[in-house]
């Protein structure tokens, strides 16, 4: 988490309430701050179109336009962003600092021309206008790049700096929104534009700050390809998460609760504002997993592999093992202990701020809030066990896991879409997230036993794993990019001394 554990290590150190209120906001800011102040913007966007005095049609078409582009980014980038992880951290293992950049374009150079092909040809049939079509491309597209990103980020250990580009940009989005509305210039573009510039400001934030830590890119920019092949389940894990925990959402925009807001666009008010409110939920284990994990886990985990490569004995290895599991037990322990906690509070007192606060939720959205709180608690705690199945390189596992999850989920709340009462909705999702959990614990218990035979007996056949589709198509692409650099350096001027520059245009 962009290098916090070194920082909630001295505080946790430190005796007292107050550094102990410290080191849980630190985590916080960096854990759940990104996406909390993500949603506050599209919140504050949402209510300074109401401010401006646009009519509510037009109010329900941004949303709809900000949703579906946010889904669509996440989505296409789920696929590569667990395999560029890898491959970064490889790279700086083996001290190749200088291979990461050139990941970072070559990964952007085939997201952004799948979600430009995939997304515009569902903009081209929605039945909107085009300047709502080229503004929920743009942001889509940008939305990638961001998200792409945030696999770079971690490795920078400068998370003031990323915070400090995450607020002033988001901060930067809703004044410049909240000023076009007081000057009665708030419209549907000009709030897109107001979304796109924040993100904007962000993405090129975040670039400075990798082009200033990583040196400058060698090799070819396709190389992280290779990784699909060695780690092919890792890329589905990706994808199967965000397929589970988003898929509900996108159905239920076709079932019973749907409204058509215009051409292709539809929404399910009732159904969305309920999850929305019900994610907030899992923030505490979140935070939770961050400091178990960096603060406590860690240390013991980087203790026990190190053994293997410093030639520890085996009495050391077995002490060192048994240290590190009986650690995160605990503070798995902990964590869904939290989990429950933040869980029963939301489902005893959300309704009743709900009918305070100006949401329009119904009887129905009350159900099926309470519903996916347990569902959210669930797969908060399940996630937890995938990450730590990652940690002991169990791709296996993880994929067995979140597939279950994502198939589960996703089927019946189809199924209920098309036949089932609107009382049980959100049932789905809690029968998708109570497998997850199931099975990634089961999983997460066998792994812990044959800890070192994950990590001796699957090296031999993980590094053997050197050729597939996807390294064939990386060769290509690299052929394709070394083609294209020759002829750009062919096409400059050759000068006395050997060298090329640049050809300048004659004028006419």
């Amino acid at each position: 988490m962009a290098g916090i554990g070194f920082s909630l290590n001295r505080l946790f150190q430190k005796k007292g309430v107050l550094n102990l209120c410290r080191a849980y906001a630190y985590a916080g800011a960096v854990a759940i701050g990104p996406m909390v102040m993500g949603v506050c913007l599209l919140i504050g966007i949402s209510f300074v179109s109401q401010v401006a005095g646009m009519p509510q049609n037009e109010r329900e078409i941004m949303n709809c336009m900000l949703t579906y582009s946010l889904l669509v980014s996440l989505f296409v980038s789920s696929f590569f962003n667990m395999i560029l992880t890898r491959y970064i951290s490889d790279m700086l293992y083996e001290g190749k600092r200088e291979r990461v950049m050139p990941s970072f374009f070559g990964a952007l150079a085939i997201m952004l021309p799948i979600c430009f092909v995939g997304y515009g040809i569902f903009l081209t049939f929605s039945g909107v206008p085009i300047v709502y079509r080229i503004v929920s491309m743009w942001f889509a597209m940008i939305m990638i790049v961001v998200w792409t990103q945030m696999n770079y980020l971690s490795a920078l250990k400068d998370y003031r700096s990323i915070a400090l580009g995450f607020a002033s940009s988001m901060l930067t989005g809703f004044l410049l929104a909240l000023v076009l509305a007081m000057i009665r210039r708030g419209t549907v573009l000009s709030l897109m534009f107001c979304v796109i510039f924040a993100y904007g400001i962000m993405g090129t934030w975040y670039l400075i700050l990798m082009l200033g830590y990583f040196p400058h890119g060698k090799g070819s920019p396709f190389t992280y390809l290779r990784w699909f092949d060695k780690c092919r389940a890792l890329a589905f894990t990706g994808v199967f998460v965000n397929l589970g925990l988003y898929g509900h959402l996108m159905i239920m925009y076709f079932g019973p609760l749907h409204r058509r807001i215009m051409g292709l666009f539809f929404a399910a008010p009732s159904y969305d504002i309920p999850s929305l409110t019900a994610f907030f939920s899992i923030l505490i284990t979140t935070i939770s997993f961050v400091t178990s994990v960096e603060v406590r886990f860690y240390p013991e985990y980087r203790q026990y592999y190190s053994l293997f490569n410093d030639k520890g004995s085996i009495s050391d290895i077995e002490a060192a093992e048994d240290r590190m599991v009986e650690v995160l037990s605990r503070e798995l322990s902990y964590c869904g202990c939290r989990q429950i906690v933040s869980t029963v509070l939301f489902v005893v007192f959300g309704g009743f701020i709900m009918d305070i606060l100006p949401l329009g939720m119904m009887d129905l959205g009350k159900g099926i809030f309470r519903t996916l709180c347990v569902g959210y608690g669930l797969y908060a705690i399940a996630n937890a066990l995938m990450l730590i199945l990652l940690y002991f390189e169990d791709y296996t596992g993880s994929v067995a896991a979140t597939g279950a999850f994502a198939l589960v989920a996703n089927s019946i709340t189809i199924w209920q879409a098309a036949r089932g009462d609107t009382a049980y909705y959100g049932w789905g999702f809690m029968a998708g997230a109570i497998v997850y959990f199931i099975i990634a614990l089961l999983r997460l218990e066998w792994s812990t036993r044959r800890l070192p035979y994950l990590l001796l007996g699957r090296q031999s056949a993980a590094s053997a794993q050197d050729s597939g589709p996807f390294t064939s198509l990386e060769n290509i692409l690299t052929r394709i990019d070394k083609r294209s650099k020759i002829s750009d350096k062919m096409a400059r001027p050759v000068l006395m001394d050997g060298s090329r520059k640049a050809v300048r245009p004659r004028r006419k």
